[in-house]
């Protein structure tokens, strides 16, 4: 593969409405951000992956965009935006912006004219289409539940929109609007940002026929990605799409993409693919309900590593996946992944070496360093998030309790991941000096980065070693660029894999299970690198005792 600018760098993900509050009104904000950018150097970031911040009703926490141009007031300026792409610059950090242009909001202007003309210029702006019989034009079930066709008042017609009714797709068969979408993206392009984080592109693409599927619930209705599986055509799209603005500003991009057909991989993201990278989801899929939070269960250790592994292979020479514990929209890794037993600050480390070290870039999600975790609710109205709302009434539907219903969500909410970003002891977890508009986790007493950028031994400060090790001098090049190599494939407890160049070697032993273990090695140790455990083996050896919850890298 050829060696791209964006190979080398860590990435960082901020949900800035949770990050933290410059103002007191409970809301995250971008003066916040500008805060914490020495912070965010310090633990080694290159890239902030920022979720929207652009003009929004939130019915979507922002992935219903009003206006491309606007910043949110809740979220401060543009003038505030281009200090911070400034003050980030002089760190060396770039920022990536969340590029939302599946749908738009029902409060865009584009809508809003469509609806007031459905015979006019804009209603071709969406998907305007005739019902069948006096129902929909199709059986889909949209992502957040429900039908995906809303009624167009006044008229036999419905509009598509595969999330939220307040979230209409937007028609990218039409070449006026792919035109308005370039265009804007080389605007925020031309303003200095590195890139995208592309949401849901996968989407795009429609079948214009919009068949019905054979339903896969009671209620008649089967998932909308059938549709977006079957049709064929999105590469045409996506290849205008990066020759019309990426390509001419070398940008960095990381798609969203779920639902890719078996040997596309490089087509989406090899050399010439139409993205630089994409998410890593295969554990996520992996670990998921056929039906909903409802019916997912327990993580099982052998089939989330053997998802890893398999990415890695098929990834190798061809690709770089971004590799991911979590982001903005699953709950926390460290409550997924880790069994009861390993939700330690050990477990939290061993869990961050693993995705740190793997072949692609890493992209670390905020409070993910300090370990953060899932948080409790005793109510649903105590979640602020489209998604929860709807499992939590699908579980009920199929004869959970509410107590059942909300251990559902606690496991798997959205909201996990937006709980404010725990900063200190204070109230709020130094959040917000008012009330934040989505409650602090409990436990931010215990977890904070103030408390744990005193102790040398903390999630944090491993954390930031973590980074050190993979950027060395004397590392990078086999953390980067090194072979993947899986080791220990069938054993239930141990995760080992190693990364080597021509010149060098070193290999990761993860131990998952609650017994120590001993592991073997072809060659012998020159040393360690980290340790979770901060232990040190003889030189030389080629057999290492691992603890529980306990992981070491090592030289060999």
């Amino acid at each position: 593969m050829n060696r791209k600018w964006w190979h080398e760098k860590v990435a960082y993900q901020i949900y800035p409405k949770s990050f933290m509050d410059s103002n007191g009104d409970g809301i995250g904000d971008l003066k916040g951000v500008i805060r914490k950018l020495d912070y965010l150097k310090e633990l080694g970031i290159d890239l902030i992956w920022l979720s929207p911040i652009y003009q929004s009703p939130f019915i979507d926490q922002g992935y219903d965009i009003s206006d491309y141009y606007k910043i949110a007031e809740e979220f401060g300026t543009m003038e505030e935006f281009d200090l911070l792409l400034k003050e980030a610059k002089e760190r060396g950090i770039q920022i990536v912006m969340d590029l939302v242009i599946n749908h738009c909001s029902s409060d865009h202007v584009w809508f809003k004219k469509a609806l007031a003309d459905p015979e006019g210029e804009y209603a071709d702006y969406f998907y305007f289409v005739k019902g069948k019989n006096g129902n929909p034009p199709s059986n889909y079930r949209s992502y957040f539940g429900g039908s995906t066709w809303e009624p167009v008042p006044g008229t036999d017609k419905y509009y598509l929109h595969l999330f939220a009714k307040e979230q209409p797709d937007l028609n990218w068969e039409n070449p006026k609007v792919r035109e308005e979408l370039f265009g804007m993206v080389n605007w925020w392009l031309d303003k200095g940002i590195a890139g995208f984080r592309i949401d849901a592109i996968i989407n795009i693409k429609k079948d214009l026929a919009f068949p019905d599927f054979e339903p896969d619930g009671p209620d008649g209705m089967c998932r909308a990605t059938r549709m977006v599986e079957e049709v064929e055509g999105i590469g045409e799209l996506l290849g205008e799409l990066k020759r019309e603005t990426f390509a001419k500003h070398d940008a960095f991009t990381v798609g969203e993409v779920f639902n890719m057909k078996d040997g596309e991989l490089e087509e989406f993201v090899g050399d010439d693919g139409y993205f630089s990278t994409m998410f890593d989801f295969a554990p996520h899929v992996q670990t998921s309900g056929e039906h909903g939070w409802y019916d997912t269960g327990d993580v099982d250790f052998l089939t989330w590593k053997r998802a890893i592994i398999n990415s890695q292979l098929e990834c190798q020479g061809k690709a770089y996946l971004a590799n991911i514990i979590e982001n903005h929209d699953e709950p926390r890794g460290a409550s997924r992944y880790l069994p009861e037993y390993a939700r330690t600050p050990d477990g939290t480390k061993m869990l961050g070496t693993v995705s740190v070290l793997l072949r692609g870039i890493p992209f670390i999600y905020q409070g993910q360093e300090i370990g953060m975790q899932n948080c409790r609710r005793e109510d649903i109205n105590d979640y602020d998030d489209i998604d929860t709302y709807n499992q939590f009434h699908l579980a009920l539907e199929t004869g959970l309790t509410k107590e059942q219903a909300l251990e559902v969500c606690y496991k798997y909410s959205r909201d996990n991941a937006r709980t404010p970003m725990q900063w200190d002891t204070t109230e709020n977890a130094g959040f917000t000096k008012g009330t934040p508009w989505l409650s602090v986790n409990e436990n931010y007493r215990k977890i904070n980065v103030a408390v744990q950028d005193k102790d040398e031994d903390s999630v944090l400060n491993y954390y930031r070693r973590l980074i050190r090790l993979r950027k060395s001098e004397e590392w990078k090049e086999v953390f980067v660029y090194g072979e993947f190599v899986p080791m220990y494939e069938e054993d239930e407890k141990i995760f080992a894999y190693e990364r080597r160049t021509e010149e060098k070697s070193a290999i990761v032993f993860a131990n998952f299970g609650q017994e120590a273990v001993t592991v073997e090695l072809k060659e012998k140790v020159k040393e360690v690198l980290l340790s979770n455990k901060n232990r040190s083996v003889e030189k030389g050896i080629d057999r290492i005792s691992l603890e529980a919850c306990e992981v070491i890298v090592v030289s060999v």
